[in-house]
């Protein structure tokens, strides 16, 4: 899984998303996996940064980081991002992570500005990456998902079409936007919505209500239940590489042009769904 990454080409205007929420369970690492499998199938360089214990976006691109560096490493200032920096299936380069991640919320009691750390690693890869995306933890205030405000540019706050969702959603929008007061951050917030099943009736009007409640936040790309994402996770590699007809690839195609509204000219950007779609 290692190689030596693109460092030659150079285009500015890298682009920084989070991927964010208080609770685990709502797709948020599946959307992150695919959202970069969508964009690198674009051709654009994309990397991205696990920034949760758990391992999850490691796991979902087929990476066992075993003795390489990991984001704890390139946080603590271990060593340079670059060297943590290793391929991914579908060209998605991924920083690694395992539990040792954990470690950071200790460490950064006893470290100057910690919540700096990541933004300070990113600088200078604007010359080899178009768009970072950043897999946080399912915990809002914690010191690693406050590493990934301070350093993105649009936070996407990831809320599952499931019982109380909306709820949450509304109560975990307020802490991030407490945040960006308390810090002074100048990061956009979007909403995504997931795991939909237009089937039945609840989850069409939670859709309909998260509509009304976040307006132009809230993205119109809507990612639907699919077997497709839960087999491209248990096979390591986003879902473009498993099934690039089905309908999960659709989605996250569609979400990805709606990423790049506003980095690109917009005549430029691809907004078709590719057809026939598979069932899932």
């Amino acid at each position: 899984m290692h190689r030596d990454p693109p460092w030659s080409a150079i285009e500015p205007a890298m682009q920084v998303f989070s991927f964010v929420n208080q609770k685990g369970g709502c797709g948020k690492t599946t959307a992150a996996v695919n959202l970069s499998g969508a964009l690198a199938a674009r051709g654009r360089r994309v990397l991205l940064v696990d920034l949760d214990p758990q391992g999850h976006a490691t796991l979902g691109l087929g990476c066992d980081p075993g003795e390489i560096p990991t984001t704890l490493d390139v946080l603590v200032g271990a060593c340079d991002i670059r060297d943590a920096i290793v391929s991914g299936p579908g060209g998605v380069d991924l920083v690694p992570t395992d539990l040792s991640l954990g470690e950071f919320e200790e460490q950064a009691e006893h470290t100057l500005r910690p919540e700096q750390a990541l933004s300070h690693a990113l600088r200078g890869l604007s010359e080899m990456y178009d768009d970072v995306l950043l897999d946080c933890p399912p915990r809002a205030d914690g010191v690693l998902t406050i590493n990934a405000l301070r350093a993105c540019d649009t936070a996407i706050l990831v809320v599952e079409t499931g019982a109380f969702a909306l709820q949450g959603a509304v109560k975990a929008l307020s802490i991030f936007e407490e945040i960006r007061v308390r810090d002074d951050s100048r990061f956009d917030m979007r909403v995504l919505a997931t795991l939909f099943d237009r089937r039945t009736r609840f989850a069409r009007d939670l859709l309909f209500a998260l509509h009304a409640r976040f307006g132009p936040a809230l993205f119109e790309s809507v990612i639907r239940t699919s077997v497709r994402l839960r087999e491209a996770a248990a096979s390591g590699v986003p879902v473009q590489i498993l099934d690039k007809r089905s309908r999960a690839t659709g989605d996250f195609d569609a979400l990805a042009s709606e990423c790049l509204v506003g980095q690109t000219d917009p005549t430029e950007v691809d907004r078709t769904v590719p057809t026939p779609l598979t069932g899932d």
